[in-house]
């Protein structure tokens, strides 16, 4: 999916849940339209003090003015076009419904790295190192819990609550279907050898060992059971053919 589509995708999915003009009374961003509040209107249209502009321009807004602004103040600036689009997705929502900073310090949190609330190379970096351990899904569904706990702390969850479950709920959904199915990687494409392997492995110089010590010690008179007398200087020979033979092996194998 390319950059432009995902935008689109996830503001369509914003636009249903913010709906149109509203000024409610419990809502701290008071005159809203389609998601965007009087207070980052005026700031979009360089506007000082933002209380200067009239909730009427608030109420005209027009959808193309409102992507726009959407697009730079919120998708690029949380770096949602830089995201897996199931990840940039459900970042994006959190960022228009709880701010960008917040948005991005709950995914900070989660990664382990620093809280700035701004989501650049290093937070970019941790995001997919996680999703190529853990996968994309894994990390949605840790965002939106997070999402959830901030707002059930909110005093005005006793108002909005309900909406608020309904839209994290729509936007889990949503992102998740937009996510690539996670398949857990080999750590690593070099077979482990494990003990007995290990054992195989020495159990030829051990013989070797064997062999060289008895032909040593009938060479000097020592007699050694089960074995012939005049043998002596043979299994010296043998046991040094096998060590040599053993090292030529190994050398060859690790070049190959």
């Amino acid at each position: 999916m390319d950059e432009d589509t995902a935008f689109r995708r996830a503001l369509e999915h914003v636009l249903v849940s913010e709906g149109g003009y509203v000024d409610h009374p419990d809502d701290p961003g008071g005159a809203t339209n389609m998601g965007i509040t009087r207070k980052t209107l005026a700031r979009w249209r360089q506007i000082s003090p933002w209380w200067a502009l009239p909730k009427s321009a608030v109420r005209d807004l027009e959808g193309s003015e409102a992507a726009r602004i959407y697009r730079s103040r919120y998708w690029s600036a949380a770096s949602a076009d830089r995201m897996p689009a199931g990840i940039g997705f459900a970042l994006f929502d959190f960022a228009v419904n709880s701010g960008v900073g917040r948005a991005a310090r709950s995914l900070q949190t989660i990664l382990g790295v620093k809280r700035d609330g701004i989501v650049g190379p290093l937070t970019l970096a941790a995001l997919h190192a996680f999703v190529d351990g853990r996968g994309e899904p894994a990390l949605v569904d840790r965002l939106c819990d997070d999402r959830l706990g901030f707002l059930r702390k909110l005093a005005a969850f006793a108002v909005f609550g309900r909406g608020w479950l309904n839209r994290v709920k729509a936007t889990r959904e949503a992102a998740l279907a937009l996510c690539k199915p996670f398949t857990a990687r080999e750590k690593s494409s070099i077979p482990r050898r494990n003990d007995m392997s290990f054992l195989a492995g020495y159990r030829t110089y051990l013989v070797a060992l064997i062999m060289a010590l008895t032909g040593i010690a009938q060479i000097l008179g020592v007699e050694v059971p089960a074995f012939d007398p005049h043998a002596g200087g043979q299994l010296l020979m043998e046991a040094l053919a096998i060590l040599f033979l053993r090292r030529g092996l190994n050398t060859e194998i690790g070049n190959a």
